[in-house]
């Protein structure tokens, strides 16, 4: 019984680390990376794509990435799409790609990112928790039904925090490393 709530909320706390390391991959840091539009959606025949799968992006250049759709008649949407996104980029299309400079950040911005991370890394961190708070509720529900003892539900108990305390230091690495790639000049 134990062992299968520890198996179940290990599984989804790596699903949060995972998660969280996706969603920190999109955040701009001055280096040209194609993790920063790939997960964008863009709205194509009247549905939203991810830009991954509707075009290929490489990253040719330190400060440049370059799109190019399957689809010609789709670069006004992902144009469109580039311009309504929070990246703050300015897409120069040609008529077959469009090419994305990535200027140099400047120092507030950079602070702006880094207390993005950390905002991020914190609902990262919540999430963790609550999965901590459900593995607890399910094994106060085993004690009740006396499907566990009480000495085991303390086993368990601290089997979850320990998984806890290992995640939640997992996930503030993975916070430490962005922000330190964001600062970096």
């Amino acid at each position: 019984m134990i062992d299968d709530v520890l198996g179940e909320v290990r599984q989804r706390m790596e699903k949060s680390a995972e998660v969280l390391q996706d969603d920190l991959m999109g955040i701009r840091t001055g280096r040209a990376s194609p993790a920063l539009v790939e997960k964008l959606l863009v709205e194509y025949y009247g549905t939203l794509t991810p830009l991954n799968q509707m075009a290929s992006i490489a990253a040719p250049a330190p400060r440049l990435l370059v799109i190019r759709p399957w689809d010609v008649s789709a670069l006004p949407d992902i144009e469109r799409a580039l311009l309504k996104s929070d990246l703050g980029l300015t897409p120069m299309n040609d008529g077959k790609l469009i090419r994305l400079n990535i200027p140099r950040l400047t120092e507030e911005r950079r602070r702006e990112l880094v207390r993005l991370v950390s905002r991020r890394v914190e609902e990262a961190r919540v999430a963790i928790r609550n999965l901590r708070r459900d593995a607890l509720q399910d094994l106060r529900d085993f004690e009740k039904e006396k499907m566990i003892s009480e000495d085991d539900f303390f086993r368990g108990k601290d089997a979850v925090q320990d998984l806890t305390d290992e995640f939640i230091e997992k996930i503030d690495g993975i916070g430490k490393r962005k922000e330190a790639e964001v600062m970096e000049i």
